[in-house]
């Protein structure tokens, strides 16, 4: 899909869906605050989330990161709009910097002036993402010395009932999302392939998988 009809599409399932996007979310899209948390930006850190969408995480970076600069990329306007209004509402107006972009792509120069980067998050969007080793291998491109990529998502969900598995992965479909049962050995090849470290882990029933790459 390129990037154009990604971005409508986006747009279409979200026009509406933003307005009740995280309050919906928050009861399945588990692991995203232990996410946040493991980022451990440093005081100057930069931290670009890659499909800000609402500015959720962002938002709760800004609180746990008072130090740190900020920068959400999302390929849908519609997502972005809801961010703005967010951040606009919050003690973080000025610390957040948002800008249209596809992860495919990924380009920080054009709208932030940013060549390498501290904290690249990636929450629950490769599992969205048609071209998602594209979008992990653009945010390699971008980390800095001792910079990392942290990647939450939905997991293989192996230890699940598998009745429950098969109808909790077809339920997910509906909108858009296919978990990466891929994910880890994808990552851990770009990342090797680079001298990276690789960190997975994964929840008890497999329901969700965190990622994170270190640079040397």
């Amino acid at each position: 899909m390129e990037a154009n009809a990604a971005a409508e599409s986006m747009d279409r399932m979200y026009r509406y869906q933003r307005y009740i996007y995280d309050v919906t979310r928050r009861y399945y899209l588990l692991g995203r605050d232990p996410a946040i948390r493991a980022l451990a930006a440093k005081p100057g850190d930069s931290i670009v989330e890659i499909a800000c969408g609402t500015a959720r995480n962002l938002l709760r970076a800004a609180d746990l990161y008072p130090w740190s600069n900020l920068y959400g990329v999302d390929i849908s306007r519609e997502m972005l709009a809801t961010a703005r209004q967010s951040i606009e509402h919050s003690g973080h107006y000025g610390r957040i910097r948002l800008a249209l972009g596809d992860a495919g792509s990924l380009d920080l120069k054009r709208p932030f002036n940013l060549d390498k980067v501290d904290r690249i998050l990636v929450s629950y969007a490769l599992s969205m993402i048609p071209d998602w080793p594209a979008t992990i291998d653009r945010a390699l491109d971008h980390l800095a010395p001792s910079g990392e990529l942290h990647i939450v998502d939905f997991g293989p969900m192996r230890r699940m009932p598998s009745l429950f598995r098969r109808a909790l992965r077809l339920w997910l479909s509906k909108f858009g999302v296919m978990p990466r049962d891929e994910l880890e050995t994808v990552a851990r090849a770009l990342a090797e392939a680079r001298g990276m470290a690789v960190e997975f882990k994964e929840s008890t029933t497999g329901y969700w998988v965190t990622v994170i790459v270190r640079a040397p």
